[in-house]
C-alpha cells in the first residue's frame, strides 16, 4: 500500500488510460484532510464540497468513489448503519480496523499489525497485489449493554 498524492494517483489514472479529473482532485484532497478517524458517506462528501464551494454531482461523487477504492486509495467501509462509508487507505503504520457498535454505530478505530500480515502474506503466496486489508468488528459497545440488560 502506498500513500496517495495528486501526483502518484494522476500517474497511476494514466497507466489504466484514464486522467485525473478536477472533481477527482478535490475528492482526494477532502478526503486527506478531513479529521482522523471520521468516515464520510457519498452524501456527506456532496455536502460537504457544496459548503467548500466545489459542488460535485453525486453521480459523479459515486463513480469516483468506486473508482479510488478499486485502486486501493480509499477503504469502502460498511459501518453498522448499513450504508457505506469511505476514508483514506492508510499505508503502515497508519493502518487500522474498526470495531462498530451495532446498535450506536460508535467506532473504535484499532491498530493490529498480524491482521494485515497475514492478509500480505496470504496474498502474496496466492500472487494478488495487496490493496487493503480490513477488519471489521460488530459487536455491542459497554453503554447499550446497559441499557438492554440493566443491572
Amino acid at each position: 500500500m502506498v500513500a496517495y498524492t495528486p501526483s502518484a494517483m494522476k500517474a497511476e489514472l494514466h497507466e489504466r488510460g484514464w486522467r485525473m479529473t478536477p472533481q477527482r482532485e478535490t475528492i482526494l484532497n477532502t478526503f486527506q484532510n478531513v479529521a482522523k478517524g471520521e468516515h464520510l458517506s457519498a452524501e456527506e462528501l456532496c455536502e460537504l464540497l457544496k459548503e467548500e464551494g466545489a459542488p460535485i454531482s453525486l453521480s459523479t461523487i459515486y463513480r469516483n468513489l468506486k473508482l479510488m477504492s478499486r485502486m486501493g486509495i480509499l477503504r469502502e467501509l460498511e459501518l453498522a448503519e448499513g450504508q457505506k462509508r469511505y476514508e483514506i487507505n492508510q499505508p503502515s503504520p497508519h493502518h487500522h480496523h474498526h470495531l462498530i457498535c451495532v446498535r450506536c454505530n460508535k467506532t473504535i478505530e484499532f491498530k493490529n499489525d498480524s491482521v494485515l500480515k497475514a492478509g500480505a502474506k496470504m496474498a502474496d503466496k496466492s500472487g494478488y497485489h495487496l490493496l487493503d486489508c480490513q477488519l471489521l468488528i460488530h459487536a455491542v459497545c459497554p453503554a447499550c449493554q446497559r441499557s438492554i440488560m440493566p443491572v
